[in-house]
């Protein structure tokens, strides 16, 4: 009868570490979505700001129309990619990119940087280009946390059985990391 009593101790104590590791998998998980949308509404954010800004740059620099069309087609390529973080890196890359080569390019036009509207709009995407670098830091770190826990002992055993897969991280690619070249 001891023994029972022993052998039953012993799968309860099993049962309530793996239902403690499985919901701390469930909210590691659940924190991982949710800083991924943060990200996704922050990205959101800044494709609505920029129809305004190229409208704004345009009566200033007319004949600059490749900035401006690599901006436009940038938010395009933004708008349609997938929903992984992979491409959603590769849209924001791209967009960073042209944005930084608008902004060097307003530069070269004092009356547009003089300007409220350019000037409103400038602030509302570095405020923005903020709020995207921390949430992607929160995203980073969430998946950082997700993936520790199911690849670590005992979790490992808990992630397989119930099918929790690693999750990627966002990454910018190395171009986004450069100046931008602008020549007159």
């Amino acid at each position: 009868m001891e023994t029972t009593w022993i052998v039953l101790a012993v799968v309860a104590v099993i049962v309530v570490i793996a239902v403690v590791i499985y919901n701390g998998l469930v909210r590691k998980r659940n924190e991982v979505d949710n800083a991924w949308s943060q990200i996704d509404v922050q990205l959101k954010r800044r494709l609505d700001l920029i129809p305004n800004l190229v409208e704004t740059v345009k009566g200033y620099a007319t004949h600059e129309r490749e900035a401006l069309e690599a901006v436009v087609s940038a938010r395009s390529h933004a708008m349609a990619a997938g929903s992984t973080p992979h491409e959603q890196a590769q849209a924001d890359n791209e967009i960073t990119g042209a944005l930084r080569q608008l902004f060097a390019l307003a530069e070269a036009y004092p009356d547009l940087k003089a300007n409220q509207g350019f000037v409103s709009l400038q602030e509302e995407l570095a405020n923005t280009e903020s709020r995207i670098a921390y949430a992607r830091q929160f995203y980073g770190d969430a998946v950082e946390a997700y993936n520790n826990a199911i690849q670590a002992f005992p979790g490992v055993l808990i992630a397989k059985v119930f099918g929790f897969a690693e999750r990627e991280y966002f990454e910018a690619e190395a171009a986004a990391r450069e100046v931008p070249k602008v020549q007159f």
